[in-house]
């Protein structure tokens, strides 16, 4: 890995980077294996708490905003390759007033990379993040210029981050972003499946009535679906995807992103399950879903349908599999008989669910 290929602006020359630095930095994600973290912008790990201790320097570059006003900019950090450092996310941070970051260990060393010393910087985590929105805005008010960072990716895309740029947007003040590394569109780019439209899931909730009609929402998505999913749940993320979507449904296990260990598979919802779980997937996860297939409107009624699952259920046979022959039967979508066996169970499973994810459904 290297930094910038030059001095920075207005910095003296970067002398030859500690091995030790670019080593730590390189093994944050690999240090949290065995923790079951997950992917990049936030893969399931634990929040920093409140013992990841402010740092303040008393440095106050120049970051005033363009206006002459304080601004919130928000920054992408690499997530995994500190190559994808841009200089202009270099100079965003060097120019701040105030750099809030999920934890100010890793930041500080991030910086370090960067030839950056003497920064100020703040803990923003999901523990904290409600109780800094105000603090944020009173700088910002001030005429300060504070940048907003992750410890990976973009902050607010499953990272925190979303409550300040709201408050601040909320309140008219600037709001500036520094594009940076994605690990939503790494894995989509690379799971060679449809990308002209495709919709983010974040994290699937990791049990009961609410991941159930979720993974429903998922099986009629007509779009390809970017998951996060930390590395213990892959296995049976999958195998829960391939029960409501069909194990023939396509899908891609993005693991380690941009990182020396990259790992790209691509098949269907069965064979990932099976590979997963002989694997044992380590490192951060995305998993990236085909989209429903297109399928025309089935006449029968859905009271025909339900006494048709529900019968098969009550002899004893698995959903999957009532599922499916009912499906095969009647000529009819699978996720529709799955969303009524569903219903039968929870009669508010299909009722209460949020119309954006009924769109396209037949």
């Amino acid at each position: 890995m290297t930094g910038p290929s030059g001095p920075l602006e207005g910095q003296p020359p970067s002398t030859e980077l500690d091995p030790d630095i670019l080593e730590e930095l390189e093994s944050w994600g690999e240090d949290e294996d065995e923790g079951g973290s997950g992917p990049p912008d936030r893969a399931g790990g634990d929040d920093p708490g409140p013992d990841a201790d402010d740092e303040e320097s008393g440095h106050q570059p120049d970051g005033s905003s363009p206006t002459g006003g304080g601004a919130v900019v928000v920054v992408g950090t690499p997530i995994g390759n500190l190559g994808d450092l841009s200089p202009r996310a270099v100079r965003a941070l060097g120019d701040a007033d105030l750099i809030y970051c999920e934890d100010t260990r890793h930041s500080r060393k991030l910086l370090t990379h960067a030839g950056i010393t003497g920064a100020s910087l703040r803990s923003l985590h999901g523990h904290n993040e409600r109780d800094r929105v105000e603090e944020v805005l009173a700088a910002v008010r001030d005429g300060r210029t504070v940048a907003l960072v992750s410890d990976a990716g973009m902050p607010g895309v499953s990272d925190p981050g979303g409550r300040v740029v709201a408050a601040a947007a909320g309140a008219g003040l600037t709001v500036t972003v520094v594009p940076g590394p994605s690990a939503v569109l790494a894995a989509l780019v690379a799971s060679g499946l449809p990308t002209d439209r495709f919709v983010f899931e974040g994290f699937l909730p990791r049990a009961g009535k609410e991941r159930r009609r979720r993974l429903a929402a998922l099986a009629a998505e007509l779009r390809t679906t970017v998951v996060f999913e930390a590395p213990g749940r892959v296995a049976s993320t999958l195998g829960d995807l391939a029960r409501v979507c069909g194990g023939e449904r396509p899908v891609a296990v993005a693991r380690e992103l941009t990182k020396v260990h990259e790992e790209i598979w691509r098949g269907t919802l069965d064979g990932a399950e099976a590979w997963a779980t002989a694997a044992g997937v380590r490192g951060e996860v995305v998993l990236v879903l085909g989209g429903a297939p297109e399928e025309a409107e089935a006449t029968v009624d859905d009271e025909v349908l339900a006494a048709a699952v529900t019968e098969r259920l009550s002899s004893g046979e698995r959903t999957r599999g009532a599922v499916d022959e009912v499906a095969k039967a009647f000529g009819v979508p699978r996720r529709r008989v799955y969303d009524l066996a569903l219903a039968g169970r929870d009669p508010d499973a299909t009722r209460t669910r949020p119309p954006e994810t009924t769109a396209g459904m037949t």
